[in-house]
């Protein structure tokens, strides 16, 4: 939903009645993950996708009629044959998307929760997406860290799904939950889609050189708030990095460990070194390595980067720490210039956060979608769940 969350707060704004569709499940190659979103307004404009085009233009009719109607719909879309216009998808994946009227008057707490996706607040919205009693679907429970607003239908409901959801939302994970009709935590009828709009993940990129602010465009394009990271003055400047959300002048060791200490660096943090220079990598990389981030690269030779093992092996960083280190930082390509180079590494970033191998699709025979790892757990459930 955060594709389309400014158009949709804009649009109920407005006065109008919108249909929103959300991806809700995904069962094999399915093409977009879970939350990702497509809304028309009242002036019949389509905003966000949900299948990358196999499936949008059922969706749109689909999401005129419930904006027209109010009635919510959760809709399979499957594999599709060979006839053309047979509604699917070609690459064999399934979606479960539940379609809904979204108004002033069906979802009152959406301007606070485009205020707090604006302003990188966590906050999570719940869906009833399948529920005995027809009246329960479409409600919405927002939960914040502090607590929950709205209702599902019940207070037990609210209790139950707003407990649970603290975590999904401190890990910004959006998946469906099973309750029974009332929030019975053991029984089925009531199931809910949990969308968590955590704070944008942070890269922090360590040495203004140009193969910075390259490796800064594409943290930007993935989705980063991108922090360059210099202790000299001179080359640290916005101007230099005017895709970096913040340009910073100081000691990379100490700010890294000023951002940790302050609760500003989390699991989904990737750190780029690009300093390859002994006197600023290696203490922060003793600090980083120390901490639990997704993702640690650095930028040298492999000259450079058995020299830099000793140098981090005399700190007294340990074998484990150091099998956490990427380096040379990114993938092989083949990458020259720093805009390849820059690919390269974001290339590595996403291989590691879903379990790439970053091998040549035409090559593997395989599925050419993966499930994140973090959501390895998940998967069993998922792949017997039914509509």
């Amino acid at each position: 939903m955060r594709e389309v969350m400014k158009d949709l707060a804009a649009a109920v704004e407005a006065g109008q009645t919108v249909g929103l569709g959300t991806v809700v499940r995904t069962f094999r190659s399915a093409p977009r993950p879970a939350g990702a979103s497509m809304m028309v307004d009242a002036d019949g404009r389509a905003v966000g996708s949900v299948s990358g085009g196999c499936v949008e233009g059922a969706l749109y009719e689909l999401a005129t009629e419930v904006a027209g109607d109010g009635t919510p719909v959760l809709q399979r879309y499957g594999i599709s044959d060979n006839d053309a216009f047979e509604v699917g998808l070609t690459c064999g994946g399934i979606l479960d998307v539940f379609v809904e009227p979204i108004s002033a008057a069906t979802f009152p707490q959406l301007p606070a929760v485009a205020a707090d996706v604006a302003a990188g607040r966590p906050v999570s919205v719940v869906t009833v997406i399948e529920h005995p009693d027809p009246a329960w679907l479409g409600r919405h429970l927002v939960v914040r860290p502090d607590g929950y607003d709205g209702t599902l239908g019940s207070a037990r409901a609210d209790q139950a799904v707003g407990d649970d959801v603290q975590g999904l939302l401190a890990a910004g994970r959006n998946t469906t939950l099973m309750y029974g009709p009332d929030g019975e935590r053991r029984g089925d009828g009531m199931r809910v889609f949990v969308a968590s709009f955590a704070p944008q993940p942070r890269m922090l990129v360590f040495g203004a050189i140009d193969f910075a602010a390259a490796v800064a465009v594409q943290g930007s394009f993935l989705g980063y708030r991108v922090t360059v990271c210099d202790a000299r003055a001179v080359f640290a400047t916005a101007a230099r990095f005017p895709v970096a959300d913040e340009v910073v002048v100081e000691w990379p060791h100490r700010y890294l460990q000023a951002q940790i200490d302050a609760g500003l660096v989390d699991s989904r943090t990737v750190i780029c070194v690009l300093t390859h220079d002994p006197k600023f990598d290696v203490p922060l990389l003793e600090v980083a390595l120390r901490h639990d981030v997704a993702y640690v690269g650095a930028m040298g030779s492999q000259r450079t980067h058995h020299d830099r093992l000793e140098r981090l092996r005399e700190a007294g960083v340990g074998e484990a720490e150091l099998g956490r280190l990427s380096s040379p930082i990114g993938l092989d390509l083949g990458s020259r210039t720093p805009e390849e180079t820059a690919v390269s590494i974001a290339a590595e970033i996403i291989a590691l956060r879903w379990g790439g191998q970053g091998g040549r699709l035409s090559a593997l025979g395989v599925r050419i979608h993966h499930e994140p790892l973090t959501d390895a757990a998940n998967a069993e459930e998922n792949a017997t769940g039914t509509l």
